[in-house]
């Protein structure tokens, strides 16, 4: 499509946050793209009916990731779409990361490149095609998990995901495989998903929902938790062990700020 007929047909940014999210998930999907929506969007679309009202919140900004190859095709459904670069942004940060604002709305697009990099490191590119629209939940349950310092937006949605999803195996579910798969093999990810999953475990009776809820949370928790125990570690998991805390193991939140 020229860029001339692109202009001709381009609709208006959405004020209606989710249903922008719609318009450009059909337009990804029209245009058969590897680029998949993770965050509070994603979460809200996966939970779908079963959103408990407890774990709704303002979603104020959307979150994308894209592969290697379809970046520059992520760029102009972004341009096309109404969207504009943040120029100095990507020139710095464009190799794993790009920024577009929606002048409009106040609202701004954050793409991740094939990887997410904030506190960890977690590789998606292989997880691109498992499913339509977003990663599928157990991918985007590990973008909030691995966050050192979670806010209530991120406590809420880590709920609402647990709540809305049972731990199994496959896309449709918690798919433990996939967790521990990534969690085995570096032991600063697992060390911050357990201590994120004992920080929502104790703040379970803070939230307001009916007693089986919580403890259908709580049963979550700890089946992911006793997981990631079981699993076989690697070499690189067992040597790291042994330093533990002594040092840092993860990115302080300012190192992946817009900044840079």
């Amino acid at each position: 499509m020229s860029t001339q007929v692109a202009s001709r047909e381009r609709t208006p940014i959405e004020p209606d946050i989710e249903v922008e999210a719609r318009r450009l998930l059909a337009e990804i999907d029209r245009r058969g793209l590897e680029m998949r929506l993770i965050g509070g969007m994603a979460i809200r679309l996966l939970a779908g009916e079963r959103l408990d009202p407890a774990f709704e919140r303002p979603i104020d900004d959307l979150d994308f990731v894209v592969s290697k190859r379809h970046r520059r095709d992520a760029e102009a459904l972004l341009r096309e779409a109404g969207y504009e670069g943040d120029e100095q942004f990507n020139a710095l940060n464009g190799a794993r990361r790009l920024l577009y604002h929606d002048p409009g709305h106040g609202r701004q697009i954050d793409v991740f490149i094939e990887t997410i990099e904030m506190c960890h490191v977690l590789p998606m590119g292989d997880r691109l095609t498992a499913r339509r629209g977003s990663l599928p939940a157990a991918d985007v349950l590990m973008t909030k998990l691995q966050i050192v310092q979670l806010n209530d937006k991120d406590r809420r949605d880590l709920y609402a995901l647990l709540l809305s999803h049972e731990v199994g195996g496959g896309d449709a579910s918690l798919d433990v495989e996939r967790i521990t798969g990534l969690t085995a093999n570096d032991w600063g990810l697992q060390h911050t998903f357990e201590l994120n999953l004992e920080r929502l475990r104790s703040g379970i009776a803070e939230q307001a929902v009916d007693p089986e809820r919580a403890q259908a949370i709580a049963s979550r928790i700890d089946e992911l938790a006793a997981a990631m125990e079981r699993a076989p570690k690697s070499r690189r998991w067992k040597l790291r062990a042994r330093v533990g805390e002594r040092k840092r193991w993860y990115v302080e939140p300012e190192e992946v700020d817009r900044g840079g």
